[in-house]
């Protein structure tokens, strides 16, 4: 995507903004001016150090995510057996939408960071789970068997087959849950916290009073799930060139 397509998209975003503040023409909605100059201002006030406590918990639940979600997948996905015991459990926890489990994690884990990274990852988890097994068990048999013939033992499959395959899966995973992961976060910094862009928007919003300062914290959100999907875009012309190969 051109960045000239970005910034059209988002001064079509602000115009249309403009036009429904004047419409409602109501402090709850002020205009997308307004909004800027108080998010520059609250940049110095505590915005910043809300907006880097989420960065903070959603790049550390999105890395566990991926630590621990691609190579229970690859393997998966290279064993058959594996496959067959264990696909059916993770397609029955898999539609469960992860928003349920909040007031659970938080009984258990507390109102600290530890609970809402685990929100983050347990959305994260099981799309990465299926993707990259879904990926891993469509490598052609035939590559496979060639590369074993050659000496290639199972860790180099790994390394040189699996791996590479499932990449692209991963980053599409984590492209697809960025949006989810961002939304859990501001539920989850709701809950008895000081810190976090939801705990910003929430306060402003329903005890200051504060609109712009709200609408500012959402604009903040915004960037932050922007600029992880963007982050992902970069990773995957990074590690994925062959993809982009004419």
């Amino acid at each position: 995507m051109k960045r000239r397509d970005v910034l059209l998209a988002a001064l079509g975003l602000a115009i249309v903004w403009q036009i429904a503040a004047m419409i409602v023409h109501r402090p709850i909605l002020p205009a997308p001016w307004d909004v800027l100059v108080v998010f520059v201002e609250e940049l110095g006030n505590g915005l910043l150090i809300h907006f880097g406590v989420s960065l903070w918990r959603v790049t550390a639940g999105m890395l566990i995510s991926v630590l621990v979600a691609a190579p229970a997948g690859l393997a998966i996905g290279a064993s058959k057996t594996a496959n067959r015991l264990l696909s059916p459990i993770i397609y029955l926890l898999y539609p469960i939408p992860k928003v349920v489990f909040v007031p659970v994690v938080l009984l258990f884990l507390g109102i600290g960071d530890t609970a809402k990274i685990t929100l983050i990852v347990l959305i994260l988890f099981f799309q990465i789970i299926v993707l990259v097994r879904d990926q891993a068990v469509g490598i052609p048999p035939q590559l496979l068997q060639s590369l074993q013939s050659l000496g290639a033992g199972r860790r180099a499959l790994f390394r040189f087959v699996y791996l590479p395959a499932s990449l692209p899966a991963i980053l599409t995973a984590l492209r697809q849950s960025i949006g989810t992961a961002v939304a859990v976060l501001y539920i989850s910094e709701l809950f008895a916290t000081k810190y976090g862009l939801g705990y910003y928007i929430y306060y402003n919003g329903s005890t200051l009073f504060n609109y712009p300062a709200m609408y500012a914290g959402v604009v903040a959100m915004s960037l932050l799930g922007l600029g992880m999907y963007f982050g992902v875009d970069w990773l995957e012309r990074k590690w994925c060139r062959w993809k982009f190969v004419n």
